[in-house]
């Protein structure tokens, strides 16, 4: 492709990648308005989790459908889908109906994600992909404080439906760049859909995070609801790893776990997509609750997130670039990144604003080098005839780690407020507190609470520091093959490891 195609093509995957993105976090700083008017501040993690968790389903099938039909037609479905639930999620009554919204939301913002990579993986050369995947995980980066920022204003000066309306123009700008710039390719063969495989990998994951988000509370662990659903997991996975095995175009072949790279990176993913979607949940609601910020203010404190996430990835694409090394850049970031975690885990009502920004910032510092690098990696080792679906299993483990997280965080966070706060409020339920609630509070029952809250979050962040250590001892099994300066065929059976001649 010439050089001028090239930035085209480049523009329409940005395009598309930030539109998808932004859906991921601009409900954040929004959420305390939200849930004040559909619900309680207990179902706060479901508008978030309902987006990662169709998204974790719908990164494999758009991944696999680009593999067969295209990268085109099928991101083209994608905006269509993407609108269709931003369109249901700004017409929402109930709590219940802003998540299914985001559910149809998130099945086509998931496959516009890994799509989008999967086209750069189509014309871009490995050993410069680096560079490219790179700046994928800065515009990435840019969306984590941007939606928080744009939903914080738009919340403050509108009501929230607009944070989904404005997506149909949106939409329809990416749409049109898409149809102009990216050519229609014909399908690599007769496609064979894996609707079983789909089925039942949308059966497991959504078993996950409802054991993730009422295990315990308000479900006992050991009671026969959550035994009964452990058994409907077990039952879940297993189909479904047959119905793969016999798959003729399995939505998720397992051939891929046989490759180490496409293991380390994806586990490191999993863990990595637990603390970012951690920090970006609950940290704006902290400063929201506990220091008294408005939605557009805490969003501000995402902002140091972004500029680390941007900076590091960036730099990280542009070393792998130049050295074509790239194995050491997740070890580091991830150790980085436990130490901003365990610090978040100190946050209480007395923390220096200024001490938040810092850790935050060391946050997206150690995020930012593991998403490209593990899509470069996954790309590198996968055969060429699957790097869709490699691609997408990038962001199908970091977003299961976002979704299973973020439930597992909220339960937690539910459960330390009512260990924190049960006695405090004269037989209220503390989970379901809101913002304005809390600020019309006499001052000394405002702080109390605010103490409680904080104390509440502080195991969220000290298991997410937990975790980026475990990342950082996965990631040092990672094996670093050659990166090719080749295009790979999107027909063989072959990883382009091999440095053209």
């Amino acid at each position: 492709m010439d050089r001028a195609k090239l930035k085209l093509t480049f523009v329409a995957v940005v395009s598309v990648l930030l539109l998808a993105s932004l859906g991921q976090t601009v409900v954040t700083t929004a959420l305390p308005i939200i849930v004040g008017e559909l619900g309680g501040l207990d179902q706060i993690t479901w508008v978030i989790t309902a987006y990662l968790m169709a998204a974790t389903v719908g990164a494999p099938v758009f991944g696999k459908l680009g593999d067969l039909y295209g990268r085109k037609r099928v991101l083209q479905i994608g905006i269509g889908v993407f609108l269709l639930g931003s369109l249901l999620s700004a017409s929402a009554g109930s709590i219940w109906t802003l998540v299914l919204g985001r559910f149809v939301q998130g099945l086509g913002g998931g496959g516009l994600i890994v799509v989008s990579m999967a086209t750069v993986a189509d014309v871009v050369p490995p050993r410069q992909r680096g560079r490219y995947q790179g700046f994928l995980g800065g515009v990435f980066g840019f969306s984590t404080v941007i939606g928080p920022l744009a939903g914080g204003f738009i919340v403050q000066h509108f009501h929230w439906s607009w944070m989904f309306l404005l997506n149909v123009p949106l939409g329809l700008v990416a749409f049109t760049i898409l149809a102009i710039v990216l050519e229609s390719l014909p399908p690599r063969r007769k496609p064979v859909i894996d609707y079983a495989g789909a089925g039942l990998l949308a059966a497991t994951l959504s078993l996950a995070v409802i054991i993730a988000s009422i295990g315990g509370n308000p479900v006992p662990w050991t009671s026969p609801v959550m035994l009964a659903l452990y058994a409907a997991l077990a039952v879940a996975l297993g189909a479904f790893i047959t119905a793969e095995y016999r798959a003729k175009e399995p939505v998720l072949p397992l051939q891929l776990f046989r490759i180490n790279n496409f293991v380390v990176s994806n586990t490191v993913g999993t863990i990595i997509g637990v603390a970012m979607f951690g920090t970006i949940t609950f940290v704006p609601m902290f400063m929201q609750v506990v220091k008294g910020l408005s939605p557009a203010q805490s969003g501000l404190f995402i902002f140091p997130m972004m500029l680390g996430m941007i900076t590091a990835s960036t730099l990280s694409g542009i070393f792998m670039s130049r050295t074509g090394r790239y194995r050491i850049l997740p070890v580091f970031s991830t150790l980085l990144l436990a130490v901003a975690m365990g610090a978040l885990s100190t946050l209480s009502p007395s923390t220096p604003n200024w001490l938040i920004v810092v850790c935050v910032m060391a946050a997206g510092i150690g995020i930012g080098p593991v998403m490209g690098v593990g899509v470069t990696a996954i790309q590198n080792s996968v055969p060429g005839n699957m790097v869709g679906v490699g691609t997408a299993s990038a962001n199908m483990f970091r977003l299961i780690g976002g979704s299973l997280g973020t439930a597992l965080f909220g339960a937690i966070f539910s459960h330390g407020l009512t260990r924190e706060l049960g006695s405090a409020l004269g037989g209220a339920n503390p989970r379901a507190l809101t913002a304005q609630a809390i600020s019309a509070m006499d001052p000394d029952l405002q702080a109390q609470v605010g103490l409680g809250i904080a104390h509440a979050l502080q195991p969220v962040f000290l298991i997410g520091a937990v975790m980026a250590c475990l990342a950082c001892l996965v990631a040092l099994l990672m094996v670093e093959l050659p990166l090719s300066d080749r295009v790979p065929d999107r027909n063989s059976n072959e990883p382009a490891t091999v440095p053209a001649e």
